[in-house]
């Protein structure tokens, strides 16, 4: 049977998290690595108007569909495809189209709160935590959720004083107790990196 090593990587809104999953993931060929983000598993919203969709916390725990998320990971370790969704952040709600997504022997999973879920941790064979300064991350998000979800500097900042920053210290910085490796400085932590993608060839060797 196929090895596979599940890699998960978390940390706060803007920590540097996708970085390095994008550094693992341009170092291995591509019919090697996949990659999962938990904010593609965003629950479906369509039962709600969009008064209501732009309400959602979605920093808090139960705005994930973590049950379709697991069961996801587990088909991919059992070596089968899967039909990820997508999540559209501009009308706040799980686009109509999916992604097909191959089982690979290396699958990265990223996200806030991947390692909330006793479920998720069980089957992540590195945790890994991205711990970042709170203001860098604010202004990450900043430019982030303007740029890429068409939000607002308003909208940005009263979401992250009254939900993002609230939820952060609430459920995803205490999973750091959980992480295998804690890494300062995110994405620019080039020697955190290559101790990560070592770790990863010795295993799968």
């Amino acid at each position: 049977m196929e090895k596979h090593i599940l890699i998960g990587i978390t940390g706060g809104t803007g920590s540097g998290k996708s970085t390095i999953a994008d550094a693992l993931y341009s170092n291995f060929s591509k019919d090697r690595i996949t990659m999962i983000q938990q904010d593609m598993y965003y629950k479906d919203q369509s039962h709600l108007s969009m008064e209501e969709r732009v309400k959602t916390n979605y920093d808090h725990p139960m705005a994930f569909d973590n049950d379709l998320l697991v069961e996801h990971l587990q088909k991919l370790i059992k070596g089968e495809a899967i039909e990820k969704p997508r999540y559209d952040f501009t009308i706040h709600n799980r686009a109509k189209d999916t992604t097909t997504v191959e089982p690979r022997e290396i699958i990265i999973v990223e996200g806030i709160l991947i390692l909330e879920d006793e479920r998720i941790r069980d089957l992540l064979d590195i945790k890994v935590y991205v711990d970042t300064d709170a203001d860098i991350r604010i202004l990450r998000r900043l430019v982030r959720d303007i740029d890429e979800r068409g939000r607002t500097v308003e909208s940005v900042i009263d979401q992250y004083l009254k939900m993002v920053r609230p939820m952060h210290m609430e459920f995803t910085e205490p999973t750091k107790r959980y992480a295998d490796i804690i890494i300062p400085e995110g994405g620019h932590n080039y020697v955190a990196i290559d101790i990560l993608m070592a770790k990863i060839r010795d295993i799968l060797k």
